[in-house]
């Protein structure tokens, strides 16, 4: 522990505390358990903390737009949220149990004035795949762009629509 005390950039009897639970290992369960908790808030949301605001423009990297999912009985209703892009950007595909969703955001700005010269680029993509809970008709299925919204409207086949039956909620007195 001396040898150790000579090595810290602590003056004499400063920090004694520190020091002991430096030696006791008492830091590497506090950092083990920080660690531990980093981990889990990712994978519960990994998108948690990161600004994602498709109103302003983006800088280079990947980017998840907001999704809306509705089960309206007979048909499967997808909105997503694409503000500043055509649908010209947007790609949007369909398989037997999964609906993907690509695109990319770019902007570029040139301005040349008396004196100055300004270009900016900056751009975001992005790859959604949205599993689906049942089994759709692929060859009615309609995809319409309007005003920043993509919305796909997928109609469930008569397989996936007989599977489905409403459940009496029962009270227990």
């Amino acid at each position: 522990m001396t040898k150790l005390r000579k090595l810290l950039p602590w003056k004499k009897n400063e920090n004694e505390a520190a020091m002991q639970e430096y030696s006791s290992g008492h830091h590497l369960e506090r950092m083990r358990d920080q660690m531990n908790r980093m981990f889990d808030d990712f994978f519960r949301d990994p998108f948690a903390g990161l600004d994602l605001d498709w109103s302003r423009p983006l800088s280079t990297g990947s980017v998840s737009p907001q999704v809306d999912i509705e089960d309206k009985g007979k048909e499967l209703k997808v909105s997503v949220e694409l503000p500043g892009m055509d649908q010209e950007d947007v790609e949007v595909s369909l398989t037997d149990d999964a609906l993907t969703i690509r695109g990319e955001k770019r902007i570029e700005e040139t301005k040349e004035d008396d004196g100055y010269y300004l270009s900016e680029r900056s751009y975001g993509s992005f790859h959604r795949v949205i599993p689906l809970p049942v089994e759709v008709e692929s060859d009615k299925v309609k995809a319409k762009f309007k005003k920043g919204v993509l919305t796909i409207k997928l109609p469930k086949s008569e397989n996936a629509k007989e599977k489905s039956r409403k459940i009496t909620v029962q009270s227990e007195d």
